[in-house]
């Protein structure tokens, strides 16, 4: 009990410190561009045009609203990292089965392990997906100065009003999808390099496997990137507010169209970087409609 409860409060502080982050990822995601390009120079030292970065595009949520405006949408994020955690720490506690790949360490290590932790997150993911739409919709509030979603109760019985049981879980897919293929990838890779890249048992090498699983995730999360920007994008999707509507989005029939439409604008990793953001050739974004009225 008191592990569970050291493990909630430690996520409701990463949640907290992250979520100024998150915030401004999420309309960067959606296509929201309040501020214009400034010329700068990219990692080469060409001169390119660039979007605004994270702290710029802080500094302008601070002049809108405030400082507290970074922390819109925190109170049902704050409710489904905590509900998550605690969902996931039962699952978990459950006894997984004996497989039957006798001895061998791959089927042990890999296969039964990454099934049980993988049918914890999908548990966890299942239940708290409608506090995570809430969040999104808090957030992409911002666009269009909208007061839909102000509160996490009142913000349920919008969604179930307008859209029933099934808006509550608005992207679920895509996010399921992206968490199993990620988790798998990186245990997958922090097998074979941990097996076979440092296999000796030299001291050097036992370190660099402690760090395996952190590098792994890493570039599994990169790899499943578009899962979690289709995702959100379905999640705020024509639900009445200004950030899931044109110019932003059209209206997607599935979460296949939506994917299928960002690929072939070319932003499948649109909002996976928050700095030296360069501007897509032939992109014509919102600020840029406003500067020619």
């Amino acid at each position: 009990m008191e592990n569970a409860a050291s493990q909630v409060l430690l996520g409701s502080g990463l949640t907290v410190l992250s979520q100024p982050l998150m915030y401004v990822k999420v309309l960067v995601q959606v296509g929201y561009e309040p501020l214009p390009p400034t010329l700068g120079r990219n990692i080469f030292g060409r001169q390119v045009y660039q979007l605004p970065g994270l702290f710029s595009y802080a500094k302008h949520i601070i002049k809108v609203d405030g400082r507290a405006g970074l922390f819109k949408g925190l109170t049902p994020r704050l409710c489904s990292s905590a509900i998550g955690t605690v969902v996931h720490s039962k699952v978990l506690q459950v006894p997984a089965r004996a497989g039957r790949c006798g001895n061998r360490g791959f089927c042990r290590s890999l296969c039964s392990q990454t099934s049980q932790e993988m049918v914890a997150r999908s548990a966890a993911t299942l239940i708290t997906h409608p506090f995570h739409v809430i969040t999104l919709r808090c957030m992409v509030q911002f666009i269009g100065r909208e007061t839909k979603y102000s509160g996490t109760l009142s913000a349920f019985a919008t969604i179930y009003r307008e859209e029933g049981i099934l808006g509550f879980f608005a992207g679920l897919i895509p996010r399921l999808l992206g968490d199993i293929l990620s988790l798998w990838l990186c245990n997958m890779l922090a097998y074979l390099i941990n097996t076979y890249a440092l296999e000796n048992g030299v001291s050097a090498m036992t370190e660099m496997k402690s760090y395996s699983q952190a590098v792994t995730g890493f570039f599994a999360s990169m790899l499943t990137y578009p899962f979690v920007l289709v995702s959100n994008l379905m999640a705020v999707n024509n639900c009445g507010l200004a950030g899931g509507l044109l110019p932003y989005a059209p209206t997607y029939s599935s979460w296949l169209d939506c994917w299928s439409q960002l690929q072939r604008e070319g932003n499948m990793s649109r909002g996976n970087s928050l700095f030296l953001r360069k501007v897509p050739a032939g992109k014509r974004y919102v600020w840029e409609e406003q500067r020619f009225r």
